[in-house]
This record gives C-alpha cells, sequence and structure tokens, in this order.
C-alpha cells in the first residue's frame, strides 16, 4: 500500500463517540465487508468522522455540505479547530484530490497536509461518500447504521459491526486495485494536496451541480463565508481598478493612455493590494508611502504587479530598464542637438512634431508610442501575428527579432523624417535641447514609474544619486539648470531578482527608502493554470495542473540544490504549453523550454527530467505513458 494511501487511513488515532471507550491500536472486528473475504474488519477514526459528519449534514445538526460536480464530489468539512473549514474535492475518474484549509476570519486558504501528524483525512473521505453510495453494501449498511445513530445507538453491537463493515467496505476499496469496486485515489507520499484556490472559489469552479447532504456556504457561487470585517483575498480587476485613488485628478487623452488596463486573465494578488492600501491611506500624511520594492524570481509577475498597482491607483505607468552600463543621466535626462528649429514642409509630420515635444521630444520610445507600434510582449506571445499586422503578410515562421527589426526601421525611419537639421532650415548656430525621462517625467507630474532590475548597475553610485528624488519632498536640478520637485503623487516601484546571473546587491540607503519590500514567489498553483490557461488559449485544465505541478516542483529543486545558473517561472510554463501544442508532444517540448531554460549544466538537466518530468509526463511511446 502506497505512503499516500496509508495518509488516508487514520488507523492510530483515538476514536470518535460513541467507540472512543474502546481501546487498542487499530479495534479490529469479527465482521467484514463483502470485499474482505472473511478477513476481520478495523475501525478507522478518519473513516467513522466522515460517516458521522454525513449524518449530520443529512439530518441538518452540523455546519457543512456534500455534493457533486459533474464526475468529481465536493465537500465542506467544519473543521474541530475554530473557524475552520476543510475545503476538498475528489475526482474519480483520476482520483486527483485537491483541498484546503480555509479561515472564515480572514478568508485565507491553507494547504491541506494529511498524515500522521496533521489532519486525518476525515474531510477527503466525506468527499468521496457520493462514490461510497454507489456501492450496494455501503448503501445499505450506511442507511442501518444512520438508522442507529438517529435512535441514539439503543443497539451498540449492531451500530458497532455496523461500522465495521463500513470502515473495511471504504478500506478494500481504496486499497485494492483488483477490487470489482475499486475508487482511485492520487496524492502525493507527504500527504500534500493540490490547494484549492479562491480565485476558483470566486469564478464558481467548485460551485455544486446536485447537493446529496447539508447547506453549502463557502464554495458555492457567491455565497462565500467571510466571517466580521473580513476582506477577500481576490477581488475583481474591474473593481479594483482606480479604487484606491490618491487624489482627485484630471488627466489629458494622452496620460489616460498611460493608466494600465489589466487583461481579464489577471488575478490582483495580495502584495500589490497592500502597497495600494499603503499609499492611499498615508496621503496627505508627513510620511507618505510612495516608495515600493518588488522582489522575486523571474517569471513571478514583478512588472505587472507594479502596472497593477498603477491601475489600482489610478495613475499613468511609466517604467526604465536598467543595464550594466546604466549612468546617472539615464535617469534625469541628457542634453542633445536641436534639430527641431523649424517646419518639414509637411504638415501631417509638423503636427506629429509637435505631439511629441509634449510627450517629451522626439525619442525612440515616444515615436513608437505614436506609432502605436507593438510591446516586447506582444512579440514574445504572438510574432506571427504582430509580424502580419507590421507588413500585412502572413510569416507561420516569424520570431520576436523580425518583428522587432520591423519595428526599430519604422521608428528610424519615421525620425529621419520628423528631424530638421540646421542646412535644411537655411538657420546658422548650433542649439540644444533637453530630452526629459521617462523617470523625471513621472516624479514631476505625479505617476507611477517601474525602475526595473536597479541591481544590474556596475556602479553602485548610480542609484544612491537619485536619493534625493526617493524622498517625498526630494528634488533634482537638471542639466538645464532646473530644479524638479517630487509631485506628492509620484509613485516608485523597484522590481528586482538579485538571483540573476550579474546581479549585486542593491545599497542599504536605497532599501532604506523603500516604504514596504514585497517578496514575490511564484503564484499559486490555482492562480498559474488560470492565468496559463487565458494566455495560451488552452484549455486542458488536467494537463495545464499537471505542467504547473511540474514547474513548481522544478523550482523548489533548483533552490534546495543551488541551481541559479537558469530560470524556472510563469514564462517557461507559457512556452511549454505553446510548445506543446505545436509539437503534441509535452514531453519533448519540455527538454528545450522548461528543462534547458532552468540550467545549462547537463548532469542537473538530467535529473530534473528524471525525477521531476518523467514520473508525470513520460517520453511517447515508453511503457509510462502506454
Amino acid at each position: 500500500m502506497s505512503t499516500s494511501t496509508n495518509n488516508l487511513f487514520a488507523f492510530g488515532r483515538h476514536l470518535p463517540s460513541p467507540f472512543d471507550s474502546l481501546t487498542g491500536n487499530g479495534v479490529r472486528l469479527n465482521v467484514s465487508s463483502r470485499y474482505g473475504n472473511g478477513t476481520t474488519a478495523t475501525l478507522c477514526a478518519s473513516i467513522i468522522k466522515a460517516v458521522h459528519a454525513l449524518c449530520d449534514y443529512m439530518d441538518g445538526t452540523s455546519r457543512g455540505a456534500v455534493g457533486t460536480i459533474d464526475q468529481r464530489t465536493v465537500a465542506e468539512y467544519k473543521s474541530s479547530v475554530e473557524d475552520e473549514y476543510h475545503l476538498v474535492v475528489y475526482d474519480g475518474n483520476t482520483g486527483n484530490v485537491s483541498a484546503g484549509v480555509y479561515n472564515t476570519k480572514n478568508g485565507g486558504i491553507a494547504t491541506y497536509v494529511m498524515n500522521a501528524s496533521a489532519r486525518d483525512g476525515a474531510a477527503v473521505l466525506l468527499a468521496m461518500t457520493p462514490y461510497f453510495l454507489l456501492d450496494e453494501e455501503f448503501k445499505e449498511k450506511f442507511d442501518a447504521y444512520h438508522a442507529e445513530r438517529q435512535r441514539g445507538y439503543p443497539d451498540m453491537e449492531a451500530a458497532t459491526n455496523l461500522m465495521g463493515i463500513l470502515c473495511d467496505n471504504v478500506y478494500r476499496r481504496v486499497k485494492d486495485p483488483s477490487c470489482s469496486a475499486h475508487l482511485r485515489f492520487t496524492a502525493e507520499p507527504s500527504g500534500r494536496l493540490t490547494r484549492i484556490g479562491m480565485a476558483s472559489i470566486d469564478a464558481g469552479t467548485f460551485n455544486p451541480t446536485s447537493v446529496i447532504a447539508g447547506e453549502f456556504s463557502i464554495v458555492a457561487r457567491g455565497n462565500a463565508v467571510t466571517g466580521a470585517g473580513a476582506e477577500a483575498v481576490i477581488i475583481d480587476r474591474k473593481e479594483f481598478s482606480g479604487k484606491y485613488q490618491l487624489h482627485p485628478r484630471e488627466f489629458t487623452l494622452f496620460e489616460q493612455a498611460l493608466i494600465p488596463k489589466l487583461p481579464e486573465w489577471y488575478i490582483v494578488p495580495q502584495e500589490v493590494i497592500d502597497i495600494c492600501k499603503h499609499a492611499n491611506a498615508t496621503t496627505g500624511k508627513p510620511a507618505q508611502m510612495r516608495n515600493f520594492l518588488l522582489r522575486g524570481p523571474a517569471g513571478t509577475g514583478k512588472t505587472m504587479g507594479a502596472k497593477a498597482i498603477a491601475a489600482g491607483l489610478g495613475l499613468p505607468y511609466m517604467k526604465y530598464t536598467c543595464s550594466a552600463s546604466t549612468e546617472i543621466y539615464d535617469f534625469v535626462g541628457q542634453i542633445f542637438p536641436d534639430s527641431e528649429r523649424t517646419t518639414t514642409g509637411d504638415a501631417g509630420l509638423d503636427k506629429e512634431r509637435e505631439q511629441l515635444k509634449a510627450m517629451g521630444g522626439i525619442t525612440y520610445e515616444n515615436v513608437k508610442r505614436l506609432m502605436n507600434l507593438p510591446e516586447l510582449d506582444d512579440m514574445d506571445y504572438d510574432p506571427a501575428g504582430v509580424y502580419k499586422a507590421l507588413t500585412g503578410k502572413d510569416c507561420p515562421t516569424a520570431t520576436s527579432q523580425d518583428c522587432m527589426r520591423l519595428v526599430l526601421e519604422k521608428v528610424t525611419a519615421k525620425i529621419a523624417a520628423l528631424s530638421v537639421n540646421k542646412e535644411q532650415s537655411g538657420q546658422k548656430g548650433q542649439t540644444f535641447s533637453y530630452i526629459e525621462t521617462d523617470f523625471i517625467k513621472a516624479l514631476k507630474n505625479g505617476y507611477l514609474v517601474e525602475i526595473q532590475e536597479p541591481s544590474t548597475i556596475m556602479q553602485p553610485g548610480v542609484l544612491v544619486g537619485l536619493n534625493s528624488l526617493l524622498e517625498q519632498d526630494g528634488a533634482i536640478t537638471l542639466p538645464t539648470g532646473e530644479v524638479i520637485t517630487r509631485h506628492p503623487d509620484a509613485v516608485v516601484v523597484v522590481t528586482t531578482n538579485i538571483s540573476y546571473e550579474g546581479c549585486r546587491g542593491i545599497n542599504q540607503s536605497i532599501i532604506d527608502r523603500m516604504s514596504l519590500v514585497k517578496d514575490i514567489e511564484l503564484p499559486t498553483q490555482e492562480v498559474m493554470i488560470r492565468r496559463a490557461m487565458a494566455v495560451t488559449g488552452f484549455n486542458d485544465e488536467l494537463t495545464v495542473s499537471k505542467m504547473v505541478k511540474v514547474v513548481n516542483d522544478m523550482a523548489d529543486y533548483c533552490r534546495k540544490n543551488s541551481i541559479t545558473d537558469g530560470t524556472v517561472g510563469m514564462r517557461s510554463l507559457i512556452d511549454w504549453i505553446a510548445s506543446s501544442e505545436i509539437t503534441g508532444d509535452v514531453y519533448t517540448s519540455a527538454l528545450s523550454t522548461i528543462i534547458s531554460k532552468a540550467t545549462a549544466n547537463e548532469d542537473d538537466r538530467e535529473a530534473l527530467t528524471v525525477s521531476i518530468l518523467e514520473p508525470v509526463f513520460a517520453p511517447l511511446g515508453s511503457a509510462a505513458s502506454a
């Protein structure tokens, strides 16, 4: 018997009433189910608790419920711990189990672990009772025991024997794959079950299609128990946008276009909500919270989190991506020769030049925005679609590099058309213009600006030079002599991954000026599943859930074994799914996406393949995949 099945049957635990007077490690009875072949039955605490809960739900004497969702069953089991419910979903076709420990005070869900030192599995067995009741023997004995329980156990010996048969029936059917009424059950040997996410509950994923017994109050859509004063962990993205506005403001059409619109698949994480709350709650106070650090591995959604913060605060979003060669002038701006002293002779181009002047000058980013050209994320996710949009031609083999080349050519050509030098204009003498950066523009006008990967900067003093602007009432003198004072609504979000190759620690004076520091881990399994399916359009939830488990297990393995030369995360998962749709072979696609990205070391790649990938997705044609 597998360790995971052992975890399901709590034979060593104290028996509940009315069997609590019976003693011994596993009370044996001289009865058995029809699947026991005449062997003695053993009373099991977790089975007894599941049967009692079902009886109580039918009688309406206890909180909780059992129901069905197609081939799946779902249970809400009231824990003996105050404010806790155990939520379990069981799939009778696959034997997969998802579970969570729901706290009615804070609305959070913790992982359900089932073993000798943790929970006893009664909630899991309760979720399986609709399948138990399909068996003629179990249904007959359950009805008889239920009647004995309702009457107050007038015949304790008869009740004990009935419970013995019920325990034996369940045990044999789950344990023995050769049993004619076998029920599949799969779980990790540790007893750690796949966690149910609040996002799925909010989406109605586990809303029962029929109720066997009791009344659902949590998994039923729209009826979540949150407790007094509790706030849901996951909120609707439409409700979230602009909810934490700092001051009533009117933005220009250009500024409004910079306020992020969250995609439908995005689930607002608690870290983002916390930051928005702190920024909003401290508005107008002497020490406003306006600087925040998001720190975490690649693919955990740090940049998307920064955009979500801007959406929640209702602020335009800008960013600056650091590199090893970043200098202070990359943040504060530079002086360039003025080549815009006259008209081009083209009314359309002159109008665009005026628009660009209002945007901060003729720079690559501004011209790209003006021309509404695609971003790098679009090129990565759908290079063929972006290529067609840019050229009007189909090219299924187009790469993101091809798209980047086309965008660069279009921007360069536009800049050339917009530029007029002094020889063309007939004017003499060279003048100069200051080109304002997005960083300065955001701080001056009260936007949110994201500083990406500052830990890659070679010169440690670069960010320190910005300390004055990171202060709430900070100011800095520009190359033109103009003094810029920070707008009270300006928000700085620093995003970094200090585990990247070539990264170094952020200066302590910068960290000291951060109002909150949030460590961002990979999203929960449920969030990863929903996000991956929404981004890729791949709708096989079972396959995606297995792929998510592999990615999470790989990330954990790399962390424990100090494998730091690669990356494992959300982007790798999306690439894996996309490749699998093309190749039709999940295993082969994994080798060139998640495995190859995880590390360049051949031995480590082999270990990841053998220990994590192959137990879940075996190579096509192997015995394990048959």
